[in-house]
């Protein structure tokens, strides 16, 4: 909601955090907020553990509202973003947190014109308690009022009274309106606000008709004077006397068109009608006294903090004690001459003491005024590359100024003043160049301009944490650009890595963040875009953490789990279900292809297939962590040693290439230790091959060459034995109709067993259990191991022949292949149960896990 500038609106804190508490209706131009003030006062001691007793002010202006933050412990925050140095506009709906554990929504309601509250013409005149310090009435009818040693309203007395003035901040105290009635707060102020004697605290104070105010000590003392008109009508407020102008004598008022205008004593102006209503409305006390009309401030200004003007303050440790009225001695004595005032600023700046009295030095007194000039110029010299910092800075030199601390700070690297200054210095003259090389996505440029900055700053160890920051952001900045923006897919194994670096160490200390990147923005105001894009980017990686990288973490979870159960192929329902739920998840692809090669690694290790197994071996080539780990865990525990891959890889060579003589004879002599038996095994299956293939070329063209050729062809395994496979090629395509009608006859063998299989039960788990083989058991497995092996050997006739009969018996083939694959799994979950010899027996009636699969044939 926009509220237009001039209306009156009400402002309402809902409640986000803690919804019981009720919420807050702000009707005034400021409100406070603190441990000790109302409501918060009232609310649970855990509710308000981390709000400072000067947490925050929200204040209206201009038709807008804002937030300032008082230097809080915990501070202050809009929608995540902290307030620091400048204050933050609200705008309806925001989200408003003071410290950890209060949140608020905003909301803005413009105010009706017949809920406006009257206009009240309340003056305020602040009138000089001492008559002989030359002080001059104040007169506030405008608020907010800021009490500021920087302004005139003051500043007009640092020729007469400079140690008195510098007792002064520049952000001393403010006077605004509560309820229509005025209020002094002290801004953490060096020396102080006090009424009544008495030195006010973190709360604003109400003032009275009568009160006495003081600024800064013992000097800058007031008697408060208050009148209330409404209407042109005078009117005194409840509990205010009657006319707030007795104390107060102007002479002469400054004008309409310059506001904080006044006349020195004993001077005269002509002044503007306004003027002269003004002070004949104010009687008059002594003529030679001029009234300075003090100008209404900004809270804008009032709870903007200025680094740069901070430490300019004195310390008053121990102002002096006097009745109102009453005078010093050495104040109402003789003044001092020129020599002894320059000799007691010089001896202050030197520390030798606050005054001096040439009097007192006696004779000596011009070799001390002469030595202690020699002690100001020295001082005056050291303190020369200070003004030339200044100066270079006052003039927007802020490269040249950059090189001048860095070359001081080169010499004397400890100094804390130089330090700031060089930082400063440094940010504003770099940091808008690279923010611009970041925002045209010039990330290399980007990098040259910090690298430099760098350079420029290596002596300043102020400004290292500082780069580092944005240093940060650079690379927060290029990765998501480079990503494709906040809705990316992320990649997995590659972006969510990436990611949780990135929130680690935002997360790491997300306090010390947030005020090293709050300085920059308060040093150099167009990296406050960037800081809002980087905090942007963080919670959208956060969300992004809580959803998708859990996601993640939970299915790495999963495939740790089922891999180390020889499982693989569980995980492939949660993968198609990752597919749907998780849109923005790329790289499963990756995971699909691993999962493929495990499954088929697996498969030849349960079989003990030691052809098939080396081949998988050989081959396989893992993308992702999960899978890479486990395949390395599984060659150390479980797989054939490296020299044995190695050399059965001759053996399988010389096989490929029809040397049968050389693949038997290197396989005979391979040393595969705890594979001897499987070796034995391969070694047999070759030398039947080999031996049956001799058969088939003697045969050629005799009466039974065709049913020799279909058996050899049998118990040929595709993947092994491609090279005879494809040698009996073109003969068996030549017996087509005899070769369809064996692969039907075998598919109708297989369906018999099947069903009778499925009607006599399933092996179950009982028969499983059994600690021997039973009758059942056994007739059962030989009917699921027959419809196996003919279903699979049809399979493999019609596939040679690119026969479309296949189709029919896809399903057949397909249901007792997962039934066979099931009994092996449930008998190898038996493994801490059965006794080993039991359990081999019991897994060789089911058959082999290659031949379960497909790719293999009956062995030999």
């Amino acid at each position: 909601m926009q509220v237009s500038a001039g209306h009156a609106f009400d402002i309402a804190l809902v409640p986000v955090s803690h919804p019981a508490i009720g919420e807050i209706r702000i009707g005034d131009d400021l409100f406070a907020v603190g441990r000790a003030e109302v409501p918060f006062s009232a609310y649970p001691p855990d509710v308000v553990a981390t709000l400072s007793r000067r947490h925050a002010r929200i204040f209206a202006e201009h038709g807008a509202v804002y937030v300032a933050d008082m230097g809080s412990k915990n501070g202050t925050r809009v929608n995540g973003v902290i307030v620091a140095a400048q204050a933050a506009r609200l705008r309806d709906g925001d989200e408003l947190s003071f410290g950890t554990a209060l949140t608020y929504r905003v909301q803005l309601h413009e105010r009706a014109a017949a809920r406006a509250a009257p206009v009240l013409n309340l003056t305020l005149t602040l009138t000089p308690e001492r008559d002989d310090l030359g002080l001059q009435p104040i007169v506030v009818s405008a608020f907010p009022f800021l009490v500021s040693k920087a302004d005139d309203t003051f500043a007009r007395y640092r020729d007469d009274y400079p140690h008195q003035v510098a007792y002064l901040s520049r952000r001393h105290a403010h006077i605004h309106l509560k309820g229509g009635r005025p209020y002094v707060e002290d801004l953490g102020s060096t020396n102080g606000t006090y009424v009544a004697g008495k030195r006010i605290g973190d709360q604003a104070v109400a003032l009275e008709d009568g009160d006495l105010v003081a600024f800064g000590g013992n000097h800058f003392v007031y008697k408060v004077g208050i009148a209330c008109a409404a209407h042109d009508d005078a009117t005194v407020l409840p509990g205010y006397s009657g006319n707030a102008g007795e104390a107060a004598a102007p002479a002469l008022v400054g004008t309409s068109a310059d506001p904080t205008l006044s006349a020195s004593p004993g001077r005269t102006a002509e002044p503007e009608p306004a003027a002269v209503q003004a002070a004949e409305a104010l009687p008059v006390e002594e003529a030679d006294k001029t009234t300075f009309v003090a100008a209404a401030g900004s809270f804008l200004d009032i709870f903007c903090v200025d680094y740069d003007a901070q430490g300019e303050d004195e310390v008053n440790p121990e102002p002096e004690q006097r009745p109102p009225g009453a005078a010093n001695a050495h104040e109402k004595g003789h003044k001092r001459s020129r020599g002894a005032l320059m000799l007691a600023e010089v001896a202050k700046s030197a520390g030798v003491a606050d005054r001096i009295s040439l009097k007192r030095a006696g004779p000596w007194g011009g070799a001390l005024l002469a030595g202690l000039a020699v002690l100001f110029a020295v001082l005056y010299w050291r303190g020369a590359p200070e003004r030339e910092m200044k100066a270079l800075q006052a003039n927007g030199n802020d490269a040249q100024a950059a090189v001048v601390a860095d070359a001081y700070l080169a010499r004397h690297p400890d100094n804390a003043q130089f330090q700031v200054m060089g930082t400063q210095a440094l940010l504003r003259a770099q940091v808008p160049a690279w923010v611009a090389k970041l925002t045209a996505h010039d990330f290399r440029g980007a990098e040259t301009v910090l690298a430099d900055m760098k350079g420029l700053g290596r002596h300043n160890a102020d400004v290292g944490p500082l780069l580092e920051e944005l240093a940060w952001i650079g690379r927060l900045d290029r990765f998501m650009v480079e990503r494709g923006g906040l809705e990316a897919p992320i990649r997995i194994y590659v972006d969510d890595l990436k990611i949780r670096d990135v929130l680690a160490r935002w997360s790491q200390d997300e306090a010390t963040h947030q005020r090293l990147l709050e300085r920059i923005a308060a040093y150099v105001p167009t990296f406050r875009d960037t800081y809002a894009q980087a905090l942007s980017y963080v919670r959208k990686l956060q969300s992004d953490d809580a959803v998708y990288l859990a996601a993640i973490d939970r299915l790495n979870t999963a495939i740790a789990t089922e891999l180390g159960r020889d499982q693989p192929e569980a995980l492939q329902p949660m993968l198609a279900d990752y597919s749907t739920k998780y849109p923005r998840l790329a790289g499963l692809d990756r995971v699909q292809e691993d999962l493929r090669q495990y499954t088929q690694l697996i498969n030849a290790l349960r079989a003990r297939a030691l052809g098939p197994l080396m081949a998988q071996v050989g081959k396989s080539s893992f993308s992702t962590p999960a899978f890479q780990e486990q395949f390395r865990k599984l060659a150390a525990s479980r797989l054939p040693a490296p020299d044995v891959v190695r050399q059965y890889e001759a053996v399988a060579r010389a096989w490929q290439k029809g040397d049968s003589a050389t693949a038997t004879s290197e396989l005979a002599q391979l040393n595969a230790g705890p594979w001897a038996g499987d070796q034995a095994k391969d070694l047999a299956h070759k030398q039947a091959v080999a031996a049956k293939y001799a058969a088939v070329q003697k045969a050629r063209g005799t009466a039974g060459y065709d049913d020799l050729l279909l058996d050899f062809y049998a118990l040929l395994e595709p993947a092994q034995d491609s090279y005879f496979a494809a040698a009996v090629d073109a003969d068996l395509g030549a017996i087509r109709g005899t070769a369809l009608k064996r692969a039907q006859a075998q598919m109708n063998r297989a369906l018999v067993a099947w069903r009778q299989y499925r009607n006599n039960g399933a092996i179950g788990s009982e028969a499983r259990l059994e600690s021997g083989i039973s009758a059942k058991f056994r007739a059962q497995a030989h009917l699921l191991s027959e419809a196996r092996d003919d279903a699979q050997q049809g399979m493999r006739i019609y596939a040679q022949l690119k026969s479309g009969d296949a189709e029919q018996w896809r399903n057949v083939e397909d249901e007792i292949k997962a039934e066979v694959e099931l009994q092996r799994r449930s008998l190898l979950e038996l493994r801490s149960v059965l006794e080993p010899g039991v359990l081999t027996a019991k897994l060789a009636l089911i058959g082999t896990a290659q031949q379960t699969a497909g790719d293999g044939g009956k062995q030999p």
